[in-house]
């Protein structure tokens, strides 16, 4: 199971995700999902990161897994296997990790992206906002539908 990150974006110096609703050539218009405001952030001030565009190393062929895919894991096993407070030790948020990505690096995945991680996921979670990619339909010209996949 893979999540749609696309249109989601975490600021440096903000504490919450936001959704993307347009750009400009020196920032971003970006909605608080909680307050449903509109704000325009600038790229003199803050960083951004697209959700869509983060990875976990992984120690296999593939090198890394997308955030989406890791996110989806994290709530496939949440009623048996339930995020850790991000005030744990080390130790238990690398096995908890472990359980979710049992091939992660461990030499190149830190505490403080495992702990991101999770902040994300209970954020978005919480909202319902964890929503599986899926196939869009198509109906063509004699009725029948078609599935495409979007990527």
């Amino acid at each position: 199971m893979i999540m749609d990150m696309e249109k989601l974006v975490a600021v440096s110096g903000v504490s919450s995700v936001m959704k993307l609703v347009s750009t400009k050539k020196n920032g971003l218009f970006l909605e608080d999902f909680d307050s449903k405001k509109i704000r325009f952030y600038t790229s003199r001030k803050y960083n951004f990161t697209p959700l869509e565009s983060i990875s976990v190393y992984v120690e296999s062929d593939e090198e890394t897994i997308p955030l989406g895919e890791v996110l989806g894991k994290m709530k496939t096993q949440m009623d048996e296997n339930p995020p850790l407070d991000l005030n744990a030790s080390s130790d238990e948020l690398k096995a908890y990790f472990e359980t979710i990505l049992p091939s992660y690096n461990k030499e190149q995945v830190y505490v403080s992206d495992i702990k991101k991680i999770i902040k994300w996921f209970s954020y978005l979670n919480e909202r319902d906002l964890l929503v599986e990619k899926v196939a869009a339909e198509a109906t063509d010209v004699d009725g029948d539908v078609d599935v495409e996949v979007v990527e």
